[in-house]
Order: structure tokens, then C-alpha cells, then sequence
């Protein structure tokens, strides 16, 4: 299983993953169709398959384009409103692309119908990776627009939290360096996220990716993750999970603003991807 990073729009990213011996191609979250038809061009892969994490616009926007230019393209995903939508899934539903399996996890909390997606291929050396989409981000989680603080906080911990640490994360947005300094503010004497602050620093430098984490590493550093911890209850306040969850999300939408205030001309497209004006048909 080969997995191509291809960085779109402002921050997003969209993928390309490869089944080696068949040479069939998944994408997940498409953004940008012609971007991603040349990439698989040179890769010389079959793409037969989309999965769409939820349906906002800037994960899903190229879907119906992306059927015309390829007729016959299955769109899969958890929500109804995910433009060009072929087929529905379910949480827990398993699916096969040659020697690849993907089990679909239904993580609500950014969205009501937001899927995760976690693939893995028997008797591989090569660790699973999981599509997180907005759910879950490096240090970092989506904002919890549709659902409850407590549903965003069984996806991250039940759901997400449980699969092997060793399981490669990647999401939807490149949003580590500010999603690590909001960690440092909630815990300042943490070591993990002094050292991956630093190494983010230095990517954003060097302006290249910092996808995928692993699922162990941010055990380690995304408070969204660590909300059983005292010094993470100590910054919230409060000692009950989703509660903590719930400030955290909170605090990180106050640090975002202030570190980062938008303009007035980005302000709808902000309103866009956070969700707020509905999305492109």
C-alpha cells in the first residue's frame, strides 16, 4: 500500500492510495480532480474509488467533476449530502481493494455523517493508516460544529484512540504548527510537545508536509487526546472528559483568533470550511 500526500486548496489534503499488485488507486477527500487524474496518470494506477470523509466543501467538492471526467467513479461515504454520492456506508462496514481492507468508522462531532477510514493489509510489514479527514488532525481536532462535545469525544477516544498505536494518521488540513503551539499552552512542561513543536517548526520552514503522525505519537501530545490527564484537566477547569473536551475546543478557536485573526475578505471563506454557508452542490 502506497500512499501519495498531495497538499490542495489554502491547507487541505487529498490522497492517492495505491494497491501495488493490482495497481488500483483509492482517493480519499477530493479537492481537486485534474490534480488528482494527472497524479494518478503518472503513477500509471487504475482509480476506481473515492472516499469522502463528510461533506464539506473542500473535501468534497470535486467529486462530481471528478465522475465526469472518469465515468463509472463509485463516491463513497457516510452522509447523504456529500456531492456526487454513490453509494452510502455504515459504520463498521469492510471493504476490499485488491490486498488492501478499509473498515469505516463513523467518528460524528465535526460533522453529524463525518467517516473515518481505516486500512490495513494482512501479513504486511507496513503499519495501518487511518484517514481521519477533520476528526482527528496532528495535535489537533476539527471543530465540533453538528455534533456534541461528548459524541467528538467517543470518536477521538473509543473509536479512533483504540486502534494500534503504530497505525499512521493522515488528515485533512495542515494545521500542526498552530495546532502544537496551542498543545504548549496547555501543557507547557510537556517534552513531547516541546520536540515535536520544534520538528514542526522546522517543516513549516522547509515548507513540507508534517502528515502522516502516528496514532501512538499523539497519545503523546494532542491534548484533544490526553483529556484523562491532570495537567490537561488543570488548564480546562473541569475533570469530566467531554467537559474538558469541550473548553479545549473552546480555547483552541479563541487561540486560533488571536494568533491568526482572519481578514474581512477571508472571513466567507473561513464560514465555507468551517461548514457555516452549507457547501457546493
Amino acid at each position: 500500500m502506497k500512499v501519495k500526500v498531495i497538499p490542495v486548496l489554502e491547507d487541505n489534503y487529498m490522497y492517492l492510495v495505491i494497491e501495488e499488485d493490482t495497481r488500483e488507486a483509492v482517493a480519499v477527500d477530493v479537492a481537486v480532480p485534474k490534480r488528482l487524474l494527472e497524479i494518478a496518470g503518472r503513477e500509471g494506477v487504475s482509480l476506481t474509488t473515492v472516499l469522502t470523509t463528510h461533506h464539506h466543501w473542500d473535501h468534497a467538492r470535486g467529486n462530481v467533476e471528478l465522475a465526469r471526467l472518469q465515468p463509472g467513479m463509485v463516491v463513497m461515504g457516510g452522509d447523504e449530502r456529500i456531492c456526487g454520492l454513490t453509494r452510502m456506508l455504515v459504520h463498521e462496514e469492510e471493504l476490499r481493494f485488491g490486498a488492501i481492507h478499509v473498515r469505516c468508522l463513523l467518528t460524528p462531532g465535526h460533522t453529524s455523517g463525518h467517516m473515518s477510514y481505516f486500512l490495513w493489509e494482512d501479513e504486511s510489514l507496513d503499519p495501518p493508516a487511518l484517514f481521519s479527514g477533520d476528526a482527528l488532525s496532528v495535535a489537533g481536532c476539527g471543530w465540533h460544529l453538528e455534533g456534541t462535545a461528548q459524541q467528538m469525544y467517543q470518536s477521538l477516544t473509543e473509536t479512533l484512540g483504540t486502534l494500534p498505536p503504530q497505525t499512521k494518521v493522515f488528515c485533512g488540513h495542515e494545521h500542526t504548527l498552530c495546532n502544537l503551539e496551542f498543545a504548549h499552552t496547555v501543557e507547557p512542561h510537556n517534552d513531547h510537545v516541546r520536540a515535536k513543536l520544534s520538528w514542526a517548526q522546522k517543516r513549516d520552514e522547509d515548507d513540507v508536509p508534517t502528515v502522516p503522525s502516528t496514532l501512538g505519537e499523539e497519545l503523546l501530545y494532542n491534548p484533544f487526546l490526553r483529556v484523562a490527564e491532570e495537567a490537561v484537566r488543570k488548564f480546562t477547569g473541569k475533570v469530566a472528559p467531554a467537559e474538558v473536551l469541550e473548553v479545549l475546543c473552546r480555547e483552541r478557536a479563541c487561540f486560533q483568533q488571536a494568533v491568526e485573526p482572519p481578514q474581512p475578505q477571508a472571513r466567507a471563506l473561513l464560514a465555507l470550511q468551517w461548514g457555516l454557508l452549507g457547501h457546493q452542490k
